[in-house]
């Protein structure tokens, strides 16, 4: 075990993103991710849903009210996600949150459908496919497509693919940057970095401290973590899986290609030597439009 807990089981996640004890981490870090947007002032926990353990339901959702140093009010709803493929699934979830805020009962009236708006935060800690994203972060809103222009500012989806983001400890910039790098290679740390630049590190430090942890924490962290490792193998074993079959389907293109063009050859041969486009067809193997066409 390394001295910081992996932030990206269910426990770690939890523990960091989803206590009351540990909310100063949740704000500090929700206000780096929406720099020079707005600024949390508070936040509120809504009902936290952990999902079960299993191969096809892994992560964990931490869903909470904010408010901001202007007195506006809106949602977040953090996932921490290990398989890919989810981004409809994320998209699924955000849309609940919509939903439970309308007033199906009062349907008539002109405010049953207004609505807190609602950031979906998710962070992938694999590497993405080419049609999932392509960057360490993107950044989705609701906009018109010809003029680019924000059209509601009720729905927004940031993804955060961890294995996209390369930067080293001093080439990190901005305390958004500085977060990252530490919740990607805090397991792996042996010291806390920027506990002198930012407050909250030190903070972020204490309770990441697998030392500190209580026999009974312990236990459930190590638990997590094991499913961590088995979806993680179970990942494995797919994606290598699916380049077998890939590789196996393509030798078995290739072959297919070969023998239409042996085939070709052969049938230009008979042509050369004036036999008939029927004769050609029955001898190579080839139809007779195909022969016409090497005519």
């Amino acid at each position: 075990m390394g001295k910081y807990i992996n932030p990206f089981t269910d426990w770690g996640f939890k523990r960091l993103f989803g206590q009351e004890f540990s909310k100063p981490l949740l704000i500090s870090f929700l206000n780096d991710l929406l720099v020079d947007e707005l600024h949390v002032k508070d936040l509120t926990f809504r009902d936290k849903e952990l999902l079960p353990p299993t191969k096809d339901q892994r992560g964990i959702i931490c869903d909470v009210y904010c408010e901001t140093d202007t007195g506006d009010r809106f949602i977040v709803e953090m996932q921490n996600r290990w398989q890919p493929n989810f981004l409809d699934r994320s998209i699924c979830y955000a849309c609940r949150s919509i939903l439970d805020q309308v007033d199906k009962g009062r349907a008539e009236r002109e405010d049953a459908y207004k609505f807190l708006p609602v950031y979906t935060i998710c962070f992938m800690n694999y590497m993405p496919h080419t049609d999932e994203v392509s960057k360490f972060r993107t950044d989705i809103v609701l906009a018109d497509k010809d003029t680019k222009a924000q059209v509601s500012n009720k729905l927004r989806f940031i993804y955060l693919a961890l294995p996209l983001f390369e930067k080293k400890a001093e080439e990190c910039e901005t305390d958004f940057e500085k977060w990252i790098y530490v919740l990607k290679h805090m397991e792996a740390l042996s010291r806390m970095p920027f506990t002198a630049q930012k407050e909250i590190f030190k903070q972020l430090e204490d309770y990441a401290d697998s030392h500190r942890l209580t026999k009974k924490e312990w236990e459930a962290y190590e638990n997590s973590l094991w499913v961590v490792r088995d979806n993680m193998a179970c990942m494995a074993a797919a994606e290598r899986e699916a380049r077998e079959k890939g590789h196996a389907e393509g030798r078995a293109e290739g072959m297919k290609q070969g023998r239409a063009e042996e085939k070709k050859a052969i049938a230009k041969q008979f042509l050369a030597m004036g036999l008939t486009v029927e004769q050609v067809a029955q001898g190579s193997g080839l139809s007779i439009e195909d022969v016409k066409g090497l005519q």
